[in-house]
């Protein structure tokens, strides 16, 4: 899903055919006001923000998001470029800035590289749900697994028994879908190395 937020109505329409013509699904805004009110039951996509718009410029909206912890790859464009505005638009994260009239081989070529970034976002985000399923003695159990510490080492870390780590072990092996120990440290240390 591609989010595109720009003032100007032509932008949008004609951003809006080009992009379905690569197959992409876009839902086009006029102002910041009108995603914003879109959130709540939004998809995680890419989005594609004009730098320069009347009440909320894009950088301000990026702003916005990070606060309601959206943090979705964004394309900033403009008709107006100029390298304070680019250094502006990097520093708050944007993963390209284009200038209006927009090439569309450069456009499609930042969307692929958005759409990257947004699977590895979304995987990141699938493996923090797995871990949060765990209690907090399985983290604990978990984080000592990922530093290769074996039942009995980590039932005397912990001054539990034996049996008792294996059973939080276990746990964790079916909330995190896999009894391999390497897969678990791998979902670990996927979100925290």
């Amino acid at each position: 899903m591609i989010y595109l937020v720009d003032d100007d109505a032509s932008v949008r329409e004609a951003l809006v055919l080009l992009l379905s013509t690569y197959g992409k699904e876009v839902t086009a805004f006029p102002d910041a006001a009108h995603l914003l009110a879109h959130m709540d039951k939004a998809k995680p996509g890419i989005l594609i923000l004009d730098l320069r718009m009347p009440a909320t410029s894009g950088l301000q909206l990026l702003k916005k998001l990070a606060e309601m912890s959206i943090a979705w790859p964004a394309i900033m464009i403009t008709g107006h470029g100029d390298v304070e505005a680019c250094r502006r638009a990097f520093k708050a994260g944007v993963a390209d800035f284009l200038v209006k009239p927009i090439d569309e081989h450069v456009l499609i070529e930042a969307i692929a590289s958005c759409e990257a970034q947004l699977a590895e976002l979304l995987a990141r985000q699938e493996t923090a749900n797995l871990l949060d399923q765990l209690t907090a003695r399985e983290r604990e159990v978990m984080e000592l697994v990922s530093k290769g510490l074996g039942s009995k080492d980590i039932a005397t870390t912990l001054d539990v028994s034996v049996r008792t780590v294996d059973s939080h072990r276990a746990s964790i092996a079916m909330k995190l879908g896999t009894p391999a120990v390497a897969e678990q440290t791998r979902i670990w240390l996927g979100v925290y190395r």
